[in-house]
């Protein structure tokens, strides 16, 4: 079998290509060449945008499946028809759980939860993404699948609700540091954390797979933490005492606009999910997710720790959190 990954060097692509090289797929990465790949990847380097560029070096190879990526908006959907239609047996997008209705009618998600939100326009370009690929599925055949991740992370970050531009590495630092740590809300909406050796497994059972043409599958852990759990496993992880700060989801997106917080945390992160996949499990039925969140802490802290260049210092985010919470503090004693 022969697949087609578009990027292949993120924390759920590069995860998927491990996966189908030990499945034994002859696997292609096309991406930019700035990062290494897993060893038995075929590169293909090219801007996926410099479409003749990318057909002289394709040639007329055809593939089994063609994973997207790194598809955010509908120029790339078109793109990718232009490139691939005719060329793939399964044409795989990757989407996002955060396209589902916020705020939430029920906090049990499955694919039959519409797709809305209007917090966020990261999610509503990967609802027109969809849409897009719904439509030449139903009018011109083109064999897409559709897949919607929520949170996955993997040995190289750990997942954070609160953070600033540089990523979670100044959030770890504050905990380290017994600093107080702010939370969105009150830390109690529920969340789902999946390892990307757990995504890659459900996606590779997707590949080739006849029944996963012209549908959508979430592929997500089945374990539910509260924010305050994520948070206290990461502290337990590091030896230390958690300080949590609790700031309300509106306050933060109204007073941290350069960080994106109403987008991220009212669209995302501070409603209360519970993924069912049944679906997923229904056509992939040996789909188990094996890494509970105090085993993934843990593999990714040891590794995160280990590793200078993923500890990336964010002062400016550290001093906008103090800003934050000695306001609130002051606000307390005035009251």
């Amino acid at each position: 079998m022969k697949a087609l990954i578009i990027g292949g060097t993120g924390t759920i692509s590069s995860a998927v290509v491990r996966r189908l090289l030990e499945k034994k797929w002859e696997v292609y990465a096309l991406n930019r060449g700035n990062k290494p790949l897993p060893e038995g990847t075929i590169s293909i380097t090219a801007d996926i945008n410099d479409e003749e560029l990318v057909k002289e070096k394709l040639g007329d190879m055809r593939f089994d499946a063609v994973c997207e990526f790194i598809g955010f908006v509908p120029e790339h959907i078109e793109r990718d028809y232009r490139l691939f239609g005719g060329r793939t047996a399964q044409y795989i997008y990757i989407s996002s759980a955060s396209a589902y209705h916020k705020p939430a009618g029920s906090y049990i998600v499955n694919e039959g939860t519409a797709l809305a939100n209007p917090f966020w326009q990261y999610s509503r370009d990967k609802i027109a993404c969809e849409e897009l690929l719904m439509k030449l599925y139903r009018e011109n055949g083109f064999p897409i699948t559709i897949v919607r991740p929520s949170h996955t992370y993997g040995e190289n970050n750990i997942p954070i609700g609160v953070r600033g531009k540089n990523g979670f590495w100044q959030v770890i630092k504050r905990i380290k540091e017994e600093k107080p740590v702010i939370i969105q809300g009150d830390g109690t909406s529920l969340w789902t954390l999946t390892f990307n050796t757990d995504f890659a497994a459900g996606f590779a059972g997707l590949m080739a797979n006849p029944h996963a043409i012209g549908e959508a599958f979430q592929i997500t852990s089945d374990e539910t933490l509260s924010w305050n759990q994520i948070y206290e496993t990461i502290a337990r992880t590091l030896g230390v005492e958690l300080h949590p700060y609790h700031v309300a989801s509106d306050l933060l997106a109204a007073v941290g606009s350069e960080y994106d917080f109403e987008g991220s945390l009212t669209g995302d992160k501070s409603v209360s999910v519970v993924f069912d996949n049944s679906k997923l499990k229904r056509i992939v039925p040996d789909y188990c997710p094996k890494v509970s969140f105090a085993e993934g802490a843990r593999l990714a802290l040891d590794n995160i720790l280990a590793r200078p260049e993923l500890q990336r210092d964010d002062p400016e985010f550290d001093a906008w959190c103090d800003r934050v919470i000695n306001a609130l503090e002051a606000a307390k004693r005035q009251i």
